[in-house]
Order: C-alpha cells, then sequence, then structure tokens
C-alpha cells in the first residue's frame, strides 16, 4: 500500500539545503533547526528501530522539523516502508495509536474501523504538584517515583495485570508511559477506563468507607446494656486497597508530624491553612498521637478530614495536571510515543524498560543514544548536568560539547549552533 500522506497538503515542509553554503545567511535558530534534523536523520538511517506489535493495525502520526502541524492518518504494511519514512524525513516527533484499527490509513476516525486499544499511562512531571519549581533532573526522579507507585501498588497490586502484559517506556522528556495489553482491556470504553482512573486517583474516596466507628465501652440499664462511647478506628497498614493505603499514608504522617521541628509549619507544607494547622497542632498531643498510630483516630473532624485527604495525596497517582483535565487512560483513540523514536526536545530515546529495572533506570544514562562527536554551541544560562555519565559544568557563552548535550539544549531551546557544523 502506498503511504498515504492526506494532509500533506497543509503541511509546511523546510526543504534540506547545503549548511555549508548557506550557513552564514541563515539565523541562528534556523541553523540550530537544520543541525537537529540531520541528527535525527542520521540516526533513524543508522537505526532499524522494533516496531509495535501489529504495527500494521496502527495509525502513526509526526511532527516534522520546520513544520506546522502533524501529518497524520498514516498505515504503513512494510516495517520497510516506515523505516525508510523516519531516515528520509528525520521527524522531530513520532506517534503511534494505542488503539487497532482495520483501516488505520482512512483520513477520518470513523472510516478506521476501531477494533480495540490498550490501556495507556501516561504519567509527565507536568502532573506533579510544585512542578514550575523543579529543575528537569528533579522532575523526572519525582515523577518516576509516582510511576513506581502506579505500576506496583496499582496495575500489579490491586489490579493484579500480569508483568507480561504490562510495557514501560521512558517517553523521551519529562515522564513514563506504561502500555497495559492484557486481552481483558482492550474492549473496554472510555467510560470503563475511567473507572479505572477515577480508583487509581482516590476520586470521591469517602471518609465513611476507609474508617469505622466502634463501641468503647457498655453500660446497663436494667436488663439492657448500651454502648457509653464510640471511637472512630482507622484500617490496619496491612489491609488490601485503598484501606491499607491510607492507613500506611496516616502512620507516615504522623511520624513526619512527631519529627518536625516545625509541626505547624510542616501542616501548612500540606495545604492546611494557618488557622487549621495551629488549631491541629494543639489537638494532636502526644497521648492522641499514640492512639492515632494504635489505629484510633478519635472524633476530631478536623483531624479527621487532614488525615483522610493528606493521606490521600501522599498515597494516590497524579494522572493528570488537574481536576478537569482528561486523563490520557480514558482515550481508546490516543497517539503516543513511538518506542525507541527520539524526543524532539530532547533527543533522548524513547525507551523500554523491565518491571525489575524501572527503580534503576537513569534517562540521563540509559536513554543516550546520540553520538559524541563535538559541536560547538551557544548557551544561553549556566548549566549542571550530568549526561552518560559525564559531569558538565558550563557558563553562558561558546562552548564545544557532545552531539548528545548539543542536541538536548538546542532542543529545550537552552542553546543554539555556534558555527557550520560539517555535514
Amino acid at each position: 500500500m502506498v503511504i498515504k500522506l492526506y494532509l500533506l497538503r497543509w503541511i509546511k515542509i523546510i526543504r534540506p539545503y547545503d549548511i555549508v553554503i548557506t550557513m552564514g545567511e541563515e539565523n541562528a535558530v534556523q541553523k540550530s533547526l537544520e543541525f537537529l534534523k540531520h541528527t535525527f536523520q542520521t540516526y533513524y538511517a543508522s537505526n532499524k528501530m522494533e516496531l509495535p506489535d501489529r504495527f500494521g493495525r496502527r495509525e502513526f502520526a509526526f511532527i516534522l522539523f520546520g513544520g506546522k502541524g502533524m501529518v497524520r492518518h498514516l498505515g504503513f504494511e512494510k516495517r520497510e516502508l516506515l523505516w525508510d519514512f523516519l531516515a528520509e524525513r528525520g521527524p522531530q516527533h513520532a506517534y503511534y495509536s494505542s488503539a487497532y484499527y482495520q483501516y488505520p490509513a482512512a483520513p477520518k476516525m470513523i472510516e478506521k474501523n476501531w477494533m480495540g486499544a490498550e490501556l495507556i499511562f501516561d504519567l509527565d512531571s507536568d502532573h506533579l504538584p510544585n512542578a514550575e519549581q523543579m529543575e528537569y533532573v528533579e522532575s523526572l526522579a519525582a515523577v518516576k517515583k509516582e510511576f513506581i507507585k502506579l505500576i506496583d501498588e496499582f496495575l500489579l497490586g490491586d489490579f493484579g495485570f500480569k508483568e507480561k502484559h504490562i510495557e514501560l517506556y521512558f517517553s523521551g522528556g519529562r515522564g513514563y508511559h506504561c502500555h497495559v495489553k492484557d486481552p481483558a482491556v482492550l474492549d473496554l470504553d472510555s467510560n470503563e477506563r475511567r473507572e479505572i482512573v477515577d480508583y487509581i486517583t482516590g476520586r470521591d474516596l469517602q471518609d465513611s468507607l476507609i474508617f469505622h466507628e466502634e463501641a468503647t465501652g457498655r453500660k446497663r440499664y436494667g436488663s439492657h446494656s448500651f454502648a457509653s462511647g464510640t471511637s472512630l478506628k482507622m484500617p490496619t497498614p496491612d489491609q488490601d486497597g485503598w484501606k491499607g493505603r491510607i492507613s500506611r499514608g496516616i502512620i507516615e504522617l504522623v511520624h513526619e508530624i512527631k519529627k518536625s521541628d516545625d509541626p505547624q509549619k510542616r501542616l501548612e507544607e500540606y495545604g492546611v491553612r494557618p488557622r487549621d494547622a495551629e488549631r491541629l497542632v494543639t489537638e494532636l498531643s502526644e497521648e492522641r498521637m499514640r492512639r492515632i498510630q494504635n489505629g484510633l483516630l478519635d472524633q476530631s473532624k478536623t483531624i479527621r478530614k487532614f488525615f483522610l485527604n493528606s493521606a490521600l495525596r501522599k498515597t494516590a497517582v497524579s494522572l493528570t495536571a488537574g481536576e478537569t483535565d482528561e486523563p490520557v487512560t480514558c482515550d481508546v483513540k490516543r497517539l503516543i510515543r513511538l518506542p525507541s523514536s527520539l524526543h524532539g526536545k530532547t533527543g533522548l530515546k524513547v525507551v523500554k524498560i523491565a518491571v525489575d529495572d524501572l527503580k534503576e533506570f537513569d534517562p540521563l544514562r540509559d536513554a543516550v543514544v546520540l553520538p559524541e562527536d563535538p559541536v560547538h554551541m551557544t548557551l544561553q544560562k549556566s548549566l549542571h548536568i550530568q549526561m552518560k555519565n559525564q559531569q558538565f559544568h558550563l557558563e553562558n557563552g561558546d562552548h564545544e560539547v557532545p552531539t548528545y548535550l548539543a542536541v538536548f539544549l538546542i532542543g529545550r531551546k537552552q542553546a543554539t549552533l555556534l558555527q557550520p557544523h560539517s555535514l
């Protein structure tokens, strides 16, 4: 089948030119763009990437260097056609559908004939609280922690998916993807997938489902006995699902507050208003803290609400950037990054990760695949970063750095190409 570029007539493609001849006439941004494109073309020409299963049933889409918009609705019957496309075009970003279609190259979604879709989880550092205050390396570590929680506690734990049905990927940018390929999920519709998301994020989790009241004593009136009091009990840490998860979160919070030099400030860091934080500190006596660790939450509504909300924040997984966002997981026709492709803003590879290797995975070591050939560039501000086990301490100005670092910095718009790069 001939590759169908249905939208190509609307896409502006920058034609490659001889950089050596025209370099002096082009501005720094254009020079940098052509350098990135050539680097990507070289990578794809030299690396025949492993393709997704049933790739002939997938829709493919690309964003091209210098192009406007996305080229999509493409189908490839032979892997050689896809490899040739990547080597020739050297796209900035490459995607494929999480869904399987009977006619993946059809120009309209309704004509593709949907046949099922993987269950996709896309965790990005943008989803994290205070993400805007984090440096890139810090955000990578934080989002990986969330991703490990998603895999270990929820997908392998609560839902019981088998490892053989789970594929993990570093996105090449700021996060991680998980593809669940269990046959049981392929036919789920958007609403059914949303129920999975609601469970993982703890949406609408009510304290009445977690805590329960227990009689603390009995009084007798004639031949009848009555409860003399009640105590609010929380689950034990070893219980399954959200009950045990909330219990462990509460106990961890108690330890944090007890060890803190400034308990009120620590509570405010959890989002508690200063007035409520002051009240909580007063109510959280040593005796009450001990009772909470023993599973007795007492009847303080302030304490009860704080611990449930805070433990929920600590133990749930952030799948969106806000309350109104629609998670990727609910989309049955989602485009996701192509495994083994390069991310256009970093030059890092979309790397497949074994479940057992996830904790030790280091994106700035294990996803660096571009060469070490020296490149001259101009850095816009100082930088301290470790890539490929090498430390770089660079001040703003002109530098010669390995290709992989130059692509990373130029892609993130932190640097521009300095002088002609021999092609």
